[in-house]
């Protein structure tokens, strides 16, 4: 069965990237981290941020001048650093023990990420492998043995907002909206035809406790046939739309692994004959070592979804690329994927029928 073996391509990508030593590595990212955060927050350029282990010692001379331990307590805020104030060599205590509120700050600074009107960060992250969650892309997607479509474009133009978070009952709560528009071209077309493009927008509420987070939304969609598409094949449009609410819980085993399911329901649809139910689930695994440089991350994802209306036949989708870190995309996503797809169709047009496609491109989520 082909779907078997593009899984495993996919995969092998990310497997063979674990073998890379971590602690050189993650010393040498650390450093350029910090080094662009100097820059960008403080606008101190040449320092020098020799990281060990995880630890910096942060040099007071070097800081032209600013606060040392603003300087520290912003850059304690970095996963895995940990930052002392003297000069190297010096035995030093951590900038956190030595200061008594200096946790609590960096906590705090922790908190107002996801708390507060417009949070810089999501209390759901994105599913990186569901063909229908709001981001901008642009990829290319080779059918296979397709009636009517060979090699076709995929435009999607779409984010996740979150409002407004707070803290309560032991968690961070966030509200927001998502849109989305997701289009697709024909590409062996003379004119490019603009073949459908879905309409997505969302009512969500995220939470997040640790490790645990999960996310209910009610959404609209709606679908069209492009102009050209219909010009030249004289088809039946279908007018599809149709209201709904969906529940995710998911789970993080580190920094590694991430597990989710769910599911949900549609309402008001059009056609009425539509069946209303939907499941899904699926995993995601990011490399703790970076691929060649420290800018470069393996990732690797797999979503499944099921649908009463295919009487439950599961559709697949696989992908596997790297993902870009900086100090410059904090808060954002950006990869490059190379994806699989078996199922029912994603574009809501061509809703009935089954296919198979394989594809790369550029995603971005902020």
């Amino acid at each position: 069965m082909r779907f078997h073996y593009g899984l495993v391509l996919s995969f092998l990508f990310f497997i063979s990237s674990v073998s890379y030593s971590a602690g050189p590595r993650d010393d040498r990212f650390l450093e350029g981290y910090v080094s662009a955060m100097l820059d960008m927050r403080f606008g101190l350029r040449n320092v020098i941020a020799n990281v060990e282990n995880g630890r910096l010692v942060l040099d007071p001379a070097q800081l032209k001048g600013q606060d040392p331990q603003t300087v520290a307590d912003v850059l304690s805020t970095v996963e895995g650093l940990q930052v002392v104030v003297g000069k190297p060599g010096d035995r030093t205590i951590p900038t956190r023990e030595r200061h008594a509120g200096t946790h609590a700050a960096s906590a705090s600074e922790k908190l107002t990420r996801y708390t507060g009107w417009l949070p810089p960060t999501k209390a759901f992250d994105a599913l990186i492998a569901d063909p229908k969650w709001p981001r901008f892309s642009a990829s290319i997607q080779f059918y296979q043995s397709d009636e009517e479509l060979n090699t076709v474009g995929s435009a999607n133009f779409g984010a996740t907002l979150p409002f407004y978070g707070w803290e309560g009952l032991g968690a961070i709560w966030q509200v927001g909206l998502q849109a989305s528009v997701f289009s697709i071209f024909n590409l062996n077309a003379s004119s490019t035809d603009l073949v459908n493009s879905d309409f997505f927008v969302a009512l969500p509420l995220s939470v997040r406790s640790g490790p645990f987070s999960a996310q209910t939304r009610i959404f609209h969609q709606s679908s069209h046939l492009g102009d050209e598409y219909l010009l030249r094949n004289r088809v039946n449009r279908i007018n599809l739309s149709f209201e709904g609410f969906d529940l995710l819980l998911s789970w993080n085993f580190g920094d590694v692994l991430r597990v989710y399911g769910g599911g949900g329901g549609l309402f008001r649809t059009d056609p009425g004959t539509l069946k209303p139910w939907f499941t899904q689930g699926g995993f995601e695994l990011t490399s703790p070592y970076p691929l060649w440089t420290e800018l470069l991350y393996p990732v690797a994802a797999l979503d499944v979804q099921a649908a009463e209306g295919t009487d439950w036949n599961p559709g697949y989708s696989a992908r596997a690329g790297v993902e870009f870190r900086s100090a410059w995309l904090e808060g954002r996503r950006l990869q490059w994927l190379f994806e699989y797809f078996n199922g029912r169709s994603p574009n809501g047009q061509f809703f009935e029928r089954h296919i198979e496609y394989f594809g790369t491109g550029l995603h971005f989520y902020f």
